[in-house]
């Protein structure tokens, strides 16, 4: 099977993602590479480092936008960021950053806030090639009327123009929002916890996974979380019926941000 040749030859561990969406990504690699049949791909991305590459691409699709849901991001500046702002500094994971939308997000709302300096991000995918564009920080320029409007229906306090400048045929955003952050190869289903943080944000990931795979991702996440920090999740995600729904409590319940339940 391909997904278990993958994950014996790369590490790449596939084994526990939604069968249905795990199928169409499979089947739309192997049209987009040109091949007959799975078992035609699977020969070829077991000899042949560039071509797992490629097809890590399509394993990996990024769906993102920054500013994603702005509702969140408000509810994270009015409920979360008043918190925050009582440590003398902070740990945040972006936990499947994808091509690093909503990690620029994050910096840009800290900043606003004053907290991006007392920060340090940790923004971690299995995608290096998604990693390079998030340090690039350069994404296309006929997406930034919507991420203006995001930005502004998210609570935005400046004009989103002031944080990019056009270059290299894109938006540039300024360097100085990820300063601090380190972005860093790591699987939430294979790798363990390397910090304790303060706020984890991981959004519209764990739709992909199956209930072994959530169940192991939140005790991830519990570990990694201090006395009473905060975990968001995508609009379509849950702690409810997990093993670990009695060890959050809901703090917006409607934008699914949730905090550490006290021991």
């Amino acid at each position: 099977m391909l997904i278990e040749a993958v994950y014996l030859q790369y590490n790449y561990d596939f084994r526990d993602y939604t069968g249905a969406s795990q199928k169409r990504r499979v089947l739309h690699a192997v049209r987009e590479m040109g091949c007959a049949s799975i078992s035609a791909l699977q020969a070829r991305v077991m000899h042949d480092a560039a071509d797992f590459s490629r097809l890590l691409q399509y394993l990996t699709i990024p769906v993102t936008e920054m500013f994603r849901d702005p509702h969140f991001y408000a509810a994270l500046r009015e409920q979360v960021a008043p918190f925050l702002g009582t440590y003398a500094s902070l740990k945040i994971w972006v936990a499947g950053c994808s091509t690093g939308q909503e990690v620029y997000s994050m910096a840009i709302m800290l900043r606003e806030e004053g907290l991006l300096e007392r920060s340090i991000i940790y923004a971690t995918d299995i995608n290096p090639q998604s990693l390079e564009t998030a340090r690039r920080g350069v994404f296309p320029l006929e997406q930034m009327q919507l991420y203006t409007e995001n930005y502004q229906a998210a609570g935005g306090k400046r004009a989103f123009s002031d944080y990019y400048t056009a270059a290299y045929g894109g938006a540039l955003f300024d360097k100085s929002l990820i300063e601090n952050v380190t972005f860093a190869d790591h699987s939430l289903a294979t790798d363990s916890v390397f910090s304790e943080t303060h706020l984890i944000s991981c959004r519209n990931v764990m739709i992909y996974f199956n209930k072994r795979l959530q169940n192991r991702v939140f005790g991830l996440f519990h570990e990694s979380l201090c006395h009473r920090g905060f975990l968001a999740l995508g609009s379509k995600e849950s702690i409810d019926f997990s093993d670990y729904a009695g060890r959050f409590d809901a703090l917006v319940k409607r934008e699914r941000i949730f905090r550490k339940a006290s021991a």
